[in-house]
């Protein structure tokens, strides 16, 4: 029987090297198990920071994109107070304009004092008037509504301002609408 017992000692002592769990052994892989029940709550713990950290960097980003999109409607709202409030005194001298009892003259005065306050407004944002009557016709800021024939000046010159264009800086905002001069006597370049 001694035999046999140390017959069963070396299969038992081969079979855990194996790593094979041999029936009726007193061996048991416990050691495999509780190594992977330790990495298995490790990658869980690993898991549950990087959903966690997920969820937070999600916040954050709705937060960005919530405290842009205020600060953008702040800005919009800025630069539309600041471009309305020069023209409120233009629109309350209007007004008494409208009220007035004066004649026509006092009227036709009144209304060229309104201009010149809502020509001012305007030079303050720096949108200026384009040139027109004098100069020589530019159709990248001028758009001709037609031709006046004349011997008493140079073709192509500007002689009538219909409507006024406006520039911001270099920039066009509207085109000047103007008549200009057809002087057949003159070669055009």
């Amino acid at each position: 029987m001694r035999r046999h017992e140390h017959m069963q000692d070396e299969m038992t002592v081969e079979a855990v090297q194996e790593g094979d769990v041999v029936p009726g052994s007193a061996v048991e892989p416990v050691n495999e198990m509780s190594t992977a029940q330790a990495e298995l709550e490790q990658v869980k713990g690993e898991r549950d920071q990087l959903i966690d950290r997920l969820a937070r960097l999600q916040a954050e980003f709705e937060n960005a994109r919530k405290r842009e999109s205020r600060e953008r409607a702040d800005a919009r709202d800025y630069v539309v107070s600041s471009t309305v409030e020069p023209f409120l005194g233009v629109m309350d001298n209007f007004q008494l304009a409208m009220k007035s009892d004066g004649t026509v003259e006092q009227l036709r005065n009144g209304v060229g004092l309104i201009l010149k306050q809502m020509e001012d407004a305007l030079r303050a944002m720096n949108v200026v008037p384009v040139e027109t009557v004098g100069t020589q016709f530019d159709p990248r800021i001028h758009e001709a509504l037609g031709s006046i024939e004349t011997k008493e000046f140079p073709d192509h010159q500007v002689l009538e301002e219909v409507r006024r264009g406006y520039k911001i800086r270099e920039k066009l905002l509207r085109p000047a609408l103007v008549r200009i001069a057809a002087n057949a006597e003159q070669v055009s370049d």
